[in-house]
């Protein structure tokens, strides 16, 4: 099952962030050692088919050492309604991940990374690898010393 952040961080290794959207699928890259996060690429989300075979072509080419993955959380959404649809396919993405990979997820409350990024002068093909790489940025940020 995915992690929480704080959950047997690693102190060193690579980790690959992940913005999913139906579309596509930002990627971004960083390690444990400088805690520094830089957008990647953009993963087409065609088919399941195609998209696993691109996460595993990344996952075989940076062995990461963790996952994380941004959940599209609703800012006005009170604890009793349901997931909205992207916050589940998202989970679900991420559960994947886990599940294929055998690696620890981590979740990221990613509810303005892609305004964000489009603020941050972000290309607009690029928008969803600089989402991505704000994700796993703010994942460094908010790990323990």
């Amino acid at each position: 099952m995915p992690e929480q952040p704080g959950a047997d961080i690693p102190r060193d290794g690579t980790v690959l962030a992940f913005d999913y959207g139906e579309k596509k699928i930002g990627v971004a890259l960083g390690n444990f050692v400088t805690r520094q996060a830089r957008a990647l690429l953009i993963v087409p989300n065609i088919t399941v088919e195609a998209r696993f075979d691109a996460v595993s072509a990344l996952i075989r080419e940076w062995s990461p050492v963790q996952l994380v993955v941004g959940l599209p959380v609703n800012p006005d959404a009170s604890p009793d309604e349901p997931e909205q649809p992207s916050m589940r396919l998202a989970r679900r993405f991420g559960n994947q991940l886990n599940g294929r990979y055998g690696l620890p997820v981590s979740w990221v409350d990613e509810r303005y990374s892609s305004r964000m990024a489009a603020m941050g002068g972000a290309r607009r093909g690029a928008l969803d690898a600089e989402a991505a790489r704000i994700i796993l940025q703010q994942y460094f940020d908010e790990l323990p010393l």
